[in-house]
């Protein structure tokens, strides 16, 4: 049993806790970003289109906390990867972690764990430390997608900021936001009642 006071929402919804629940998080975060992942817009001038996955994986971290946030990102890459079409615009393939958006891609579990261990220390708590932590995951996710695209490429690092940040930045920090603001208003809605 997880204690009433846990900074992890999915803990406060029940005080029962089991590995088939834990399971059923993991699979759903993994599946909710497979159906953001077909949100794509793509832009003239990038290889990388703009997509609803990096919502999915923030929510996951801020929800689930590290070790599910991780496991439900590691199983969307391993669906993927195994020919399953959930990545954006139903692309599949092993391959296709190795393309354009191989660098994001590969961050997805990494930067939901790091926002997940975050939120089990408190950022849950707090807007502005939950947004710290957002902006943070987010960075993470952003960065190397920058460096995977100048490795790949061979760009300058100029070209490559211009194609794998700069456009992500406005609807970036609009997820940033939801979640920022939604995550502790909710905690607080689950707060024991004295």
């Amino acid at each position: 049993m997880y204690p009433s006071s846990s900074n992890v929402l999915v803990d406060r919804l029940s005080e029962v806790h089991s590995a088939t629940k834990d399971l059923l998080w993991v699979l759903g975060f993994s599946l909710l970003t497979a159906l953001l992942a077909q949100i794509r817009i793509p832009l003239p001038f990038s290889p990388v289109p703009l997509t609803g996955q990096t919502f999915a994986v923030l929510l996951s971290g801020a929800m689930l906390g590290c070790r599910r946030a991780f496991l439900s990102q590691a199983l969307y890459l391993a669906a993927g990867a195994t020919g399953l079409p959930v990545f954006a615009g139903g692309a599949s393939s092993f391959a296709h972690l190795l393309g354009p958006t191989g660098g994001y891609l590969w961050t997805f579990p990494v930067a939901a764990a790091l926002l997940g261990w975050l939120v089990e220390r408190g950022a849950s708590r707090s807007s502005w430390k939950l947004a710290g932590g957002l902006v943070l995951s987010d960075v993470v996710i952003l960065t190397f997608g920058v460096l995977w695209l100048h490795a790949l490429y061979h760009l300058p690092f100029s070209q490559a900021w211009l194609w794998g940040f700069y456009p992500f930045l406005v609807g970036d920090i609009l997820k940033v936001v939801l979640v920022g603001l939604s995550l502790p208003r909710a905690l607080r809605h689950l707060e024991p009642r004295a």
